[in-house]
């Protein structure tokens, strides 16, 4: 049995790894100063980015929920693996070769996390499949894509393959690959029949057209298949049942190729098929995905802000469905789900009813295009949508279309253009301004009342007034904490001008420690520093910026050369609720936008501090003076007198030098 990793290791792979490229993979980041990133939090949904990223020190802390760590926390809570997994799956991503305790050579086959076995058998089978397309057996499946005007580069480029006809070809090549029965079945490629001892397992995929679906971080999870034969009893389209990988209320085809276009153009375009989703990126429109095998739901677009920076600063999600009757029921279920976007939302209907894959064959790649570039705002469909259900003919008609659609303009977010939509649905109606606006307000009312009466029933947020610890955040109730924890921190007083000023020291030293101590060629520094002595002497009076003051002198220099130690170092001194404090200093952008301005800062910031911490001894040593005897202790009076000169030259220094 395989020991654990070796913690220096551990250490060299944190330290290789960028936990900006990491985090690229899931969220879109954005510069927000000088080495800072931000992007929208993926673990709470928020509407402003307060999830923040700081390479140089390998960090990351969310401002809005306090969740806080290193690149292996991140994958860790991302990919839902442990401790293990994640640094295995890191040391693989930069070829490290990991060594363990013990003599071990790593886990064996039985001993990988479950997940990583699931995503091993899925990328072989994505494998097998796409060899399988250029086969004798696979004729009908590249006459499908040809026939759609898909060529060979094509399917090579989007992963298309082929499962052939018959019971066992995957299931047989899996097992030669090393993979139990117990495993198999567990990866959704495979059905059972039979009954107790006597069951047994086939593939699920037969005979059909198969296009791999991938997470966001391009790793293979389940897959889409296409019958083909007319003889194939099972469903047009048949996908992978729910596994441990494979949850379709939170996939979205498309998504591993589209991500870097999303984030670029600030669009995500909603197909309803595989084949639509090509069409698109072939013709172009590269911000393509579609669901699979479900709507549209919470959770496709939790992933869809996070790359989107859905913060209000711009952005569009367009809804292409067909131009049926079911094709507008799709559309009016997005619409409910519009109000959790700050981005517009639109949807583009070929008039015709045809999809994008279709459009592509009949008209062009640039007929695609042209139907993206024709979009109407979703809220628009769905006023109309309401209208064609009555007989706008009739008193009794309007009057009941008016109250279907009143509500939906009062949902339009932009004050700018819910007047306008007024007007053009009194227009809509044949109805005087007045009387549709009243109801639109009327609508809008009702609806505050109800949202009012939902949070009164809630009862207050976070269940209590308690008093913030260092696990809350600013003005919001903190859960109480356990009556064994043995320190509670109270967050510092942002407006207490002691306070901000430990914390902006806290700050630079974290982030900076170089201007503390001269880096040595070992990675370690050098210790007589008079800046460092400075710093250790300082009296920090704010108890959370005091213990983390403390943490740092006990952290010493020794990993000043090497940020991201330096950082975990402090993180492991300090008591365990000022972990996320640490995260949080280390990784809030400071004020400069070049090298040397922020080097400036840094020194102002701490000659600031030092010139405190000068005024307070000199105030405690005027006090000694005052109350000191001169005639009865004129050796005491003298120095005290020297020392307090020596005070205001190293005050003046400090003025100098900054």
């Amino acid at each position: 049995m395989a020991g654990l990793i070796k913690r220096e290791d551990i250490d060299e792979v944190r330290q290789r790894t960028d936990i900006k490229e990491v985090v690229d993979g899931y969220v879109t980041l954005k510069g927000a100063g000088l080495g800072t990133f931000k992007g929208l939090c993926p673990f709470h949904d928020e509407r402003s980015p307060s999830f923040t990223v700081r390479p140089q020190v390998g960090r990351y802390h969310c401002f809005g929920c306090g969740e806080d760590g290193d690149v292996i926390s991140f994958v860790q809570k991302m990919d839902h693996s442990s401790f293990h997994e994640a640094v295995e799956k890191l040391a693989a991503r930069i070829g490290y070769e990991l060594r363990y305790e013990d003599g071990g050579t790593g886990p064996n086959r039985e001993e990988v996390g479950k997940r990583q076995r699931l995503l091993d058998a899925h990328k072989i089978a994505d494998e097998f499949f796409r060899s399988q397309l250029l086969t004798a057996g696979a004729a009908e499946a590249r006459n499908f894509l040809h026939g759609r005007g898909f060529d060979r580069a094509a399917a090579e480029h989007f992963g298309v393959g082929y499962a052939p006809q018959g019971w066992d070809s995957l299931l047989k090549h899996l097992r030669g690959r090393g993979f139990t029965d117990a495993e198999l079945k567990l990866t959704g490629m495979f059905s059972a029949g039979g009954a107790g001892n006597q069951q047994r397992i086939y593939d699920r995929f037969r005979g059909r057209l198969i296009w791999p679906i991938r997470d966001i971080a391009g790793d293979t999870i389940g897959f889409g298949a296409r019958k083909l034969y007319e003889d194939d009893q099972g469903p047009k389209y048949l996908n992978t049942p729910e596994t441990v990988l494979y949850k379709k209320s939170q996939v979205l085809y498309g998504i591993d190729l589209a991500k870097r276009n999303i984030a670029k153009d600030r669009q995500l375009v909603v197909v309803e098929g595989y084949t639509d989703v090509m069409a698109c990126h072939l013709a172009g429109v590269g911000t393509a995905v579609a669901t699979c095998g479900t709507a549209f739901g919470t959770d496709h677009i939790k992933i869809a802000r996070r790359l989107l920076s859905d913060d209000g600063t711009g952005g569009e999600v367009i809804f292409t469905f067909d131009g049926d009757a079911a094709g507008q029921k799709a559309a009016l279920r997005a619409f409910e789900e519009d109000q959790r976007f700050v981005a517009q939302t639109y949807v583009a209907v070929e008039p015709s009813g045809a999809d994008p894959c279709d459009l592509r064959q009949l008209k062009g790649d640039e007929a695609v295009r042209d139907l993206i570039g024709t979009r109407r705002p979703l809220f628009e469909f769905a006023i109309r949508a309401s209208l064609k259900r009555h007989n706008l003919d009739t008193v009794e008609g309007r009057v009941a279309a008016l109250r279907e659609s009143a509500p939906v303009v009062a949902q339009i977010r932009d004050s700018g253009i819910r007047p306008a939509y007024v007007r053009a649905l009194a227009g809509w109606l044949g109805m005087p301004i007045e009387e549709v606006s009243r109801a639109v307000g009327l609508a809008a009312k009702r609806a505050a009342s109800g949202a009012a009466g939902a949070a009164a029933n809630a009862g207050p947020a976070g269940g209590g007034t308690g008093v913030n610890t260092m696990s809350g955040q600013p003005g919001q109730p903190a859960a109480a904490a356990p009556s064994t924890a043995p320190v509670a921190f109270m967050r510092p007083d942002p407006r207490d001008p002691v306070a901000a000023m430990e914390r902006q020291a806290l700050e630079v030293v974290i982030q900076n420690p170089s201007v503390l101590g001269d880096a040595a060629p070992d990675g370690g520094a050098v210790l007589n520093s008079r800046a460092w002595e400075r710093f250790e002497a300082s009296r920090f009076v704010t108890p959370a910026y005091a213990a983390v003051h403390t943490a740092i002198r006990a952290a010493g220099l020794a990993h000043v050369g090497d940020p991201v130690a330096w950082v975990e170092g402090i993180r492991q001194e300090v008591p365990e609720p000022l972990q996320g404090l640490v995260s949080e200093l280390a990784v809030v952008p400071l004020p400069a936008s070049t090298p040397e301005a922020l080097q400036r800062y840094c020194r102002d910031i701490l000659a600031r501090l030092f010139e405190l911490q000068i005024t307070r001894v000199k105030a405690d040593k005027m006090g000694q003076l005052q109350r000191l005897d001169a005639a009865a202790q004129p050796d005491e009076f003298q120095r005290l007198n020297r020392e307090l000169m020596q005070l205001e030259m190293e005050r003046r220094a400090l003025r100098m030098d900054s």
